[in-house]
């Protein structure tokens, strides 16, 4: 159980973790990208400055007027061009609601915040250059609209980790509802028949009472079974320990104790033992005995008619025991053949879908064997099939 709890816990924290990884990849992808653009652009920009401060040879300014208007208003970019006083000249692709001075001034410097201007160089001979101004230039709507979709990724992300910690706790809980109620079912389910047994017999003995020593025997054996149903409940989620011990008695006394009680379970079934006697396996005798039992109730809920019959074969070789059920009930369409042993899946009206998971808990995963539908016609019977390593 400790270890289950863990486990939901790495669950959660798996997604946490992942959640921070997209984070922080989408936001590394990002300013990457980013980042690439703006070489991208600041390149472009030196290329315009340079067009710009050969043109300044020229005695007009026509020459650095058509370089803006016609090279520089091509760009897809913002760009002002500035004195060597940062006052602004020339501008282009500025947002709708930049008009005024003060604003352009304003989005110069927001420029220059993410960017650094390019200067405008007057090349002499022999001489240091003249900074005569400064190409600033913004992010690009390319980029904008990478930074905006990169909020959207993570918005999406959040809402999906969100997503996938309600879900899971929500799905959790409803299935920790349907465990509990779904083991008090099974629990009334097996305790009914020796309660029913005892009650029985207790009014059995209020009419009869010189029969107690005739009667005594079948009683230990109710309360036998009582303390059977303690030690199988106790045994789940707990390390089971394994013996050596008679398969084939084992099955043998299941089926008389079921065959004395069967009016109790509903009907009229005859169940038939096919099983060779001497037959051991290592195995956890109180849980194989259980999953046993559960199928041969399934079996006999299965059955609806008068007169049925439930048969239990056992094929051994070196390696494995197969024991196998078969009845002649109602059958199971072939599309359950798996579902039945999910868990809360139940072809019964009133049933909760756990007795047939238990068992392929109880096979599979505490002794690594296999639990299947060999066979299921509807109307003609079902074969059940169990494989238990035989170490």
């Amino acid at each position: 159980m400790i270890a289950s709890y863990r486990q939901v816990g790495n669950i959660k924290g798996g997604i946490f973790l992942v959640g921070i990884c997209l984070t922080i990849g989408i936001f590394s992808y990002t300013n990457y990208l980013s980042r690439e653009l703006r070489e991208d652009n600041r390149a472009v920009v030196k290329i315009y400055a340079e067009i710009i401060a050969n043109a300044v040879n020229d005695e007009s300014d026509s020459n650095i007027d058509f370089i803006f208007e016609n090279v520089i208003k091509k760009v897809k970019f913002p760009i002002i061009q500035s004195d060597r006083n940062n006052i602004p000249n020339m501008w282009t692709n500025l947002p709708k609601n930049i008009s005024t001075s003060v604003q352009i001034a304003d989005m110069l410097k927001s420029m220059d915040d993410i960017n650094e201007p390019i200067p405008l160089l007057f090349e002499r001979q022999d001489q240091e250059p003249i900074i005569f101004g400064f190409l600033h230039y913004g992010d690009s709507h390319l980029i904008q609209k990478i930074k905006i979709w990169t909020y959207i990724e993570l918005l999406s992300i959040a809402v999906f980790v969100f997503i996938g910690f309600f879900g899971f706790s929500f799905i959790r809980n409803n299935e920790k509802q349907h465990i509990w109620i779904g083991l008090s079912r099974e629990t009334a389910h097996q305790l009914g028949t020796p309660v029913s047994a005892l009650m029985g017999w207790f009014d059995y003995l209020k009419n009869k009472p010189l029969n107690l020593e005739k009667v005594l025997p079948e009683i230990e054996l109710d309360i036998d079974r009582l303390q059977q149903v303690s030690r199988r409940f106790s045994k789940m989620g707990s390390d089971p320990e394994m013996e050596i011990f008679d398969l084939s008695e084992r099955i043998k006394v299941t089926l008389a104790y079921l065959k004395k009680r069967m009016p109790s379970l509903g009907g009229n079934v005859k169940l038939i033992n096919n099983i060779d006697r001497g037959i051991k396996i290592r195995a956890n005798g109180t849980l194989i005995s259980w999953a046993i039992e559960n199928l041969i109730r399934n079996a006999i809920d299965s059955i609806n008619k008068s007169n049925g019959e439930i048969v239990i074969d056992l094929d051994q070789d070196s390696f494995h025991v197969k024991v196998r059920i078969s009845d002649d009930g109602c059958g199971i369409p072939n599309k359950d053949w798996k579902n039945i042993f999910r868990p809360g899946f139940s072809t019964k009206k009133s049933g909760w879908g756990l007795g047939l998971s238990l068992c392929q808990r109880i096979i599979k995963e505490v002794h690594k064997g296999k639990i299947y539908v060999l066979d299921s016609k509807i109307n003609n019977g079902t074969v059940i099939e169990l494989t238990i390593p035989n170490k």
